[in-house]
């Protein structure tokens, strides 16, 4: 799941967070997802617009997907949400 609360300020960068419930087994897991997603933001950082915060929610079954498929979920919400100002 993808949130997005714009800023009054466009010029400022974006900011991302990152939430992982305690559903996931252990903090191994949820750290490793964590880190998996801010990765994916951190790659494509260059293509996301200013003046918002991000905030993702990881769900119990992204402790599952490999890092390609988390990245493409997270690309896809994305770009739903309007953030991206280059196409993917």
């Amino acid at each position: 799941m993808l949130s997005i609360l714009p800023t009054n300020n466009a010029v400022d960068p974006f900011r991302a967070g990152f939430v992982t419930s305690r559903a996931f087994v252990s903090a191994v897991v949820r750290n490793r997802v964590r880190r998996r997603l801010r990765e994916t933001v951190r790659k494509h950082q260059r293509e996301i617009t200013d003046g918002a915060w991000i905030v993702t929610i990881a769900r119990a079954a992204a402790a599952r997907a490999s890092y390609a498929q988390l990245e493409a979920e997270w690309l896809r919400l994305a770009k739903r949400a309007s953030i991206l100002a280059t196409p993917c």
